[in-house]
């Protein structure tokens, strides 16, 4: 079946209020973990993963970094209005070149209280910051998209970054369904150990349990570990609300991969890779959906270079061979001298979806008939009910600050 017709409704479990964790433990690494392998369930925490790696295999990493991505604004008549900043557009090349502009960006953004803001008015914030310098910060209204706006916002003195900017003037935005305001330890917590390249407004979960003492125990056993980015946008929070697949549309994130990591994964192609997260999975497998574009089309322009939701169904159907499809693409890149690829993925991994690269997954439990349970379902079959079944009855904690799961490919 293609997954086009995929039924939202066939993907739901009962997620009680109760289950979802609002903070996250203490340590990071103390949290459950539940391992899925050959069909059987057992359970540990983090701080023991390693013993349940194979020893000499490829972990790879997301290492985006969360931005504090909501800015509250107070007009003259003590209203609020909320921006929240979603994703540049397209007028910036990438994520990076984005958020270093100074003095001033356009950005894609949600509004809280949208009703309290005239077309027209200027939304002003002051700032000190730690060194006592002044800023003023404005918002100006650009205009509407189909499901956001896009918001003009600009800083005196214009020195500053607008990641820079984010940092002093917003806040962490936790997902939804932590129904709280965020607060001071959320800025450490929400946000991984390794994080490296700002961009995201939501974290990779899966990263949050990992720590110096867990990458210490990896490297006794040489399980190798590597790094991609992929700036996780709103959408993924987004609930499918078509009755089928068909209707979703998937949101596009920027992901960020090197030569030299591709060529890392092409070493370990034949052998065990984990991918933490579903967004190192989907940044992984895009890579692969590239290599088999190029591989059949070698002279595809670099802007045309992206994936898109159905590409694995349809013009990637007929499987390129992993090895071919990296070699390929590394090819396509030393030709361009290029030493990266930064490109856009709306990648839609769901059941009948053919994976390429990892052999296991370790994430966390994700909300009912969403895109990240669809994934799941892809990777271990209709087991995913048995191993969210298992995690409800013994209690487990669901969602971004929860606990997780080591899930094992069958048949690798």
């Amino acid at each position: 079946m293609h997954p086009k017709n995929l039924s939202v409704q066939d993907f739901t479990y009962d997620l009680p209020e109760e289950k979802i964790a609002r903070y996250p433990l203490q340590e990071r690494d103390s949290s459950r973990l539940l391992i899925y392998k050959n069909g059987a369930i057992s359970e540990d925490i983090y701080r023991h993963i390693d013993q349940h790696l194979p020893s000499n295999s490829l972990l790879i990493f997301n290492n985006t970094k969360v931005v504090e991505a909501r800015i509250l604004f107070q007009k003259t008549t003590g209203a609020v209005v909320e921006i929240f900043c979603l994703e540049p557009p397209p007028q910036y090349a990438d994520m990076t070149t984005a958020m270093t502009q100074k003095g001033k960006v356009t950005w894609i953004c949600l509004i809280g209280g949208a009703s309290k803001w005239k077309p027209g008015q200027v939304l002003e914030k002051h700032l000190t910051l730690p060194d006592k310098q002044e800023v003023l910060l404005q918002a100006r209204y650009l205009g509407k998209e189909k499901d956001s706006f896009a918001i003009e916002l600009s800083w005196t003195p214009d020195t500053l970054t607008f990641a820079e900017i984010l940092h002093y003037a917003g806040n962490i935005p936790l997902p939804p369904y932590i129904k709280r305001t965020a607060e001071q330890s959320d800025a450490e917590r929400y946000q991984t150990v390794y994080a490296h390249t700002e961009g995201s407004v939501a974290a990779p979960t899966a990263g949050l349990h990992f720590t110096d003492s867990i990458f210490k125990q990896l490297d006794a056993r040489n399980i190798q570990r590597e790094y991609v980015t992929l700036h996780v946008g709103a959408g993924t929070f987004k609930p499918v609300k078509a009755e089928t697949m068909n209707g979703h549309l998937m949101h596009a994130e920027f992901i960020d991969v090197t030569t030299g990591t591709i060529e890392n994964i092409l070493h370990y192609v034949d052998k065990p890779v984990t991918v933490v997260g579903t967004t190192s999975l989907r940044t992984v497998e895009s890579i692969y959906q590239l290599g088999a574009k190029v591989a059949k089309q070698p002279h595809v322009p670099p802007e045309e270079l992206v994936v898109n939701q159905w590409d694995p169904y349809e013009i990637n159907a007929d499987a390129v061979p992993a090895k071919v499809a990296l070699e390929a693409l590394l090819n396509y890149l030393k030709k361009r001298e290029m030493n990266r690829i930064i490109t856009k993925t709306s990648l839609l991994i769901a059941p009948g979806y053919k994976f390429q690269i990892p052999t296991a997954l370790v994430t966390n439990f994700h909300q009912p008939q969403s895109t990240l349970l669809l994934l799941v379902a892809a990777f271990v079959g209709s087991d995913w009910r048995n191993i969210y079944y298992h995690a409800m009855r013994n209690d487990f904690r669901f969602l971004s600050y929860g606990d997780g799961c080591l899930l094992f490919r069958p048949g690798v």
